[in-house]
């Protein structure tokens, strides 16, 4: 809950140079390690995004982008900065990029090239309904040391619950989006598909990260909350939220956990009589 008094906002120069490449992998986990590679060279770029072969096929079917078909692995890196300055770390990125096993290195070279890269990124969860009719999106965070394992982690939760997974990454901060594939009206993949949901997410947090990055706890992964925070932090979030919300009427069921199971919610009261709204068997929302 927030009250918002005033915006201050800063005018900013554009960039005199912008520069997108495209590296592509024969493995996800070599471009995972691209990620910590970069970060030891104390290059920050504007975006590192990621997309594993089961995505970067799906989004080329789509949007004709450029991505190659047969490639295991794509890393969609932009930089913007003093001329001088972004050509250089473009250099000090390409090696980086073949050190960490790349088999290919491009720099967009026109504008429209550019916007044919992004245009694919922007587009690949529309991208996914070519292929299965329901998705899950994960929302996960690990350390960008712990990218590379984390994406043969979830190749093997994937193959544990044999569901197809693909992999869409903010690379750069670490911030994962596993998208599970599935059909509801397969008895048991809607449960399959939570289950491998929240072993990545519990995999995330014992690598060191969080169960959310960008897009919230709600009522979906509540009960995780419990194995992030211990029991004293809990209480005290949940003494200040009753401090101004002393009825739980403001998102009643929400970002704490209850002690039910995420999944066993159904119509549960929660304190002081408030129901709970029931859960869904529909996909969250896309990225």
């Amino acid at each position: 809950m927030a009250l918002v008094t005033r915006i201050t906002v800063r005018l900013m120069r554009k960039p005199e140079m912008v520069k997108t490449a495209l590296a592509i992998y024969e493995s996800s986990e070599d471009a995972g390690r691209t990620v910590a590679e970069i970060t030891a060279r104390a290059i920050t770029p504007v975006a590192i995004e990621m997309l594993d072969g089961v995505m970067l096929r799906m989004v080329e079917e789509a949007t004709h982008a450029g991505y190659p078909m047969d490639a295991s692995a794509v890393l969609l890196i932009e930089l913007e900065g003093i001329r001088e300055a972004v050509e250089e770390q473009v250099e000090q990125i390409r090696e980086a990029c073949q050190i960490s096993g790349a088999r290919e290195f491009r720099v967009a070279q026109t504008p429209e090239e550019r916007e044919l890269l992004w245009k694919g990124r922007k587009n690949a969860f529309g991208a996914v309904g070519r292929v299965s009719p329901t998705y899950y999106v994960q929302d996960g965070v690990v350390p960008r040391t712990k990218v590379a394992p984390t994406l043969r982690f979830i190749g093997e939760v994937a193959q544990k619950y044999g569901l197809t997974i693909s992999n869409i990454f903010h690379a750069g901060d670490g911030n994962l989006h596993p998208i599970i594939l599935f059909n509801p009206r397969k008895p048991g993949d809607l449960e399959k598909a939570r289950a491998a949901g929240e072993e990545i997410l519990t995999w995330c947090i014992e690598s060191g990260g969080s169960i959310t990055g960008e897009h919230g706890v709600g009522m979906e992964k509540n009960e995780l909350m419990a194995k992030l925070f211990s029991p004293e932090t809990l209480d005290a979030v949940r003494s200040l939220k009753l401090l101004f919300d002393p009825d739980s009427r403001l998102n009643p069921g929400k970002v704490l956990p209850t002690g039910r199971g995420c999944l066993e919610i159904r119509q549960a009261p929660l304190e002081a009589g408030t129901p709970l709204i029931e859960l869904t068997g529909r996909s969250p929302g896309a990225d």
